[in-house]
């Protein structure tokens, strides 16, 4: 019996085909019209009738150009890409710039913001003796499965062993036969226990962020916002009628990318001039930044902005140092509150009166926090990663702890604190690199609650190249880490209740701050490729796959415009475990790097409001204007330091290189084992660490 097929073309035309073997597959071609198509036959051979429109060869041949040519175009700029690449490897490699040399770069660092070469060098060592180690187990592991060595699962291994005793044909199998029992006994035993201690914090941690991602859902289904004071508005226009005294503060650091654009936006803070003071607070030790900031001050005063300019010659305690020393003037006992920006930060016009107004009647509140938008998140690659990260962090952690526990770290800037909360916490202090941090612990400790906007957002810029990227992790998870050992007994001896403390010591430090990067850098890094060479020892395909996966997932839900970037946001997060890992410890034992402080490079990319908008509000030409002396005294300065400048180059990162050679020769080792998935995982998150270590992720410059 035949079978009939209907097909309506794309312009009504019915299209009638008869099969004559219903075994038969089809196959529907679009044509080069609108209503043209053909239907193609495969399988046993027979005979289709078509009524209406006959099958054209033409056609037919047409669609397999397009599609030919279409798979040409992929391949050609695979090509390209890969040719780029390799050319970005020739330079790097030829330049012979490494991570080592970064301690002799002056760019933005000065002696105390140098990493401790000691510390540097006995990782990197670590490192180096791991992989050559590798290397000479992957030749004999190789020379073994020639001679017939082949592994299956522990005990048919042992059972080999054992059966026959006296089976050994020559010295190496002899060799080999004793390094294999050494493994099982002595090899296998502890590195399953330490894999099964990180599969366990491994699930611990996804289950937080499970929960948190719950928390999440919560909060939109219900849709929770924090709602401010009704009587802060007026009731006619529904404006806010709450102008309390308000002190805005800048510090910046040699930042002359991006000076101009956060004065600009501060100064045209939509808030009456008689209760809002500026102060720009500048660090800088490059005199062209400090003459460049002081005509940018001095054009808004002649403007009739409140704006007063401050600077430090010795740069003590870093940011906390410039913020405690501004704190101290007498004047600012007239405010109640200060607004923190930094140097990249732009807040829209109307950000205070969306802020403030929750701090009306609401006596307890100690800090408003809002949400950090990203000017240049589409730039590269490591953008897009960097805004999966923190789309999660501000979507789901500081909300549902905002929301949940009116507690969270504060990020240091784009928020607006009480006054004398934080004077009641102590002020700021500069014995960690987190000082937002510090100050937000002491604060939650004297019973003072926070509020997350999340609908309130503050234009920034996130780092573009890798070495930036890198030294701002590293001072993100060292200073937590040190503020932990600080921090431990004075959250113990608080009056805060049980849960509060098991939040702040198990949670926010604990289980946030240690254990990820920790279980991260060991698991991935260290154990799973000692598993390829200790197969005795064995972490699951679900830990290797199917629960970084999931995590992925949960992490790019906040941000699903970026999810085809699943894959490679798994693989760098993985690979950024080494910095973490390595800062981790320098907070934790207090070691040279922990102290570290750098600047993080800017690029002096505008938002959308854009400075010429703000500026043409004040009729300001857009053109930088400086007093004529103050114009020669910078182009002396700067013929002074021409021949001191140094060129920006990318470099070798020689750990993330190690370990990329570590976890490829692993996963060479895994195919004696027939270990698909972890040769896939392992191959991958090699390449990834490559890529890393050849500085091929961000900002390209040489």
């Amino acid at each position: 019996m035949a079978n009939w097929w209907r097909k309506e073309s794309h312009k009504g035309t019915p299209v009638v085909v008869k099969m004559e073997n219903p075994n038969w597959s089809m196959v529907e071609l679009q044509g080069p019209s609108d209503d043209d198509f053909i239907i193609a036959a495969e399988s046993p051979p027979g005979r289709i009738r078509e009524k209406g429109r006959g099958k054209n060869a033409k056609q037919l041949t047409w669609v397999l150009l397009l599609k030919a040519h279409k798979a040409a175009g992929c391949l050609t700029s695979i090509g390209s890409a890969l040719v780029n690449i390799g050319a970005a490897v020739k330079r790097r490699v030829a330049s012979g710039k490494t991570d080592a040399d970064l301690d002799n770069d002056n760019d933005n660092a000065d002696s105390g913001e140098r990493e401790n070469p000691t510390v540097k060098t006995r990782f990197y060592l670590f490192i180096k003796i791991f992989l050559w180690v590798s290397v000479g187990l992957l030749g004999f592991e190789v020379a073994a499965y020639y001679k017939g060595w082949h592994f299956r699962a522990p005990h048919l291994e042992l059972n080999y062993f054992w059966a026959y005793p006296f089976g050994v044909k020559d010295v190496f199998d002899w060799i080999y036969s004793k390094w294999v029992v050494i493994r099982v006994d002595y090899f296998a035993p502890p590195l399953q226990f330490l894999a099964n201690v990180c599969i366990v914090l491994f699930l611990i941690q996804t289950l937080d962020r499970l929960i948190l991602c719950l928390g999440c859902f919560w909060i939109r289904f219900k849709k929770i916002k924090p709602v401010p004071n009704a009587s802060a508005f007026d009731l006619e226009s529904g404006e806010t009628g709450y102008f309390p005294m308000v002190l805005v503060q800048i510090p910046m650091c040699n930042e002359k990318e991006v000076y101009q654009q956060s004065i600009a936006a501060v100064c045209n803070l939509d808030w009456p001039k008689d209760k809002l003071l500026i102060q720009v607070l500048d660090d800088s030790d490059d005199p062209i930044t400090v003459l460049l900031i002081q005509e940018e001050v001095r054009k808004w005063q002649q403007l009739d902005a409140n704006i007063v300019y401050r600077h430090r010659v010795i740069r003590e305690g870093y940011k906390a140092g410039n913020l405690k020393s501004a704190m101290s003037c007498s004047y600012v006992k007239d405010y109640e509150f200060v607004a923190i920006f930094d140097a990249d930060f732009q807040p829209a016009s109307d950000f205070l009166k969306r802020t403030l107004p929750h701090f009306k009647d609401n006596e307890e509140l100690g800090l408003v926090q809002a949400r950090w938008s990203f000017v240049n998140k589409d730039e590269n690659l490591l953008t897009r990663l960097q805004n999966i990260n923190l789309a999660f962090h501000f979507e789901v952690e500081q909300q549902v702890n905002g929301v949940f526990l009116n507690f969270f770290g504060f990020n240091g800037t784009a928020g607006v604190w009480r006054i004398k909360a934080l004077e009641e916490a102590g002020g700021w202090l500069e014995r960690t690199t987190v000082e937002d941090m510090d100050i937000a612990v002491r604060a939650h400790l004297h019973g003072w609650k926070f509020i997350f906007l999340n609908d309130v957002e503050c234009q920034c810029e996130l780092p573009e190249s890798y070495e930036a990227y890198r030294k701002q992790q590293h001072r993100w998870h060292s200073g937590p880490m040190q503020l932990f050992r600080l921090c431990l007994p004075d959250i113990v001896r608080s009056k805060i209740g049980i849960w509060k403390k098991f939040n702040l010591i198990f949670l926010f430090f604990l289980l946030r701050k240690l254990i990820l990067p920790f279980y991260s850098f060991t698991l991935f890094c260290i154990i799973l490729p000692m598993t390829m060479f200790v197969p005795e020892a064995v972490l699951p395909a679900w830990v290797v796959c199917y629960i970084p996966a999931t995590m992925s997932f949960l992490n790019i839900l906040p941000a699903p415009k970026f999810f085809p970037f699943i894959v490679p946001y798994l693989l760098f997060e993985n690979t950024m475990s080494v910095t973490k890992f390595n800062a981790m410890v320098s907070g934790l034992f207090q070691l040279g790097s922990a102290y570290e402080w750098v600047v993080t490079k800017k690029s002096g990319r505008s938002s959308e409001g854009d400075l010429v908008s703000m500026v043409g509000k004040k009729e300001l030409n857009t053109e930088k204007s400086a007093s004529a002396n103050n114009l020669e005294e910078i182009e002396l300065i700067q013929k002074q330091d021409k021949n001191l400048s140094k060129k920006k180059h990318n470099r070798i990162y020689m750990k993330e290189l190690a370990l990329a050679f570590l976890l490829l020769t692993a996963s060479a080792r895994s195919l004696l084992s027939a270990q698909g998935i972890h040769f896939y995982f392992l191959m991958f998150q090699g390449i990834s660490f490559l890529l890393v270590g050849l500085d091929l992720i961000g900002e390209q410059v040489v």
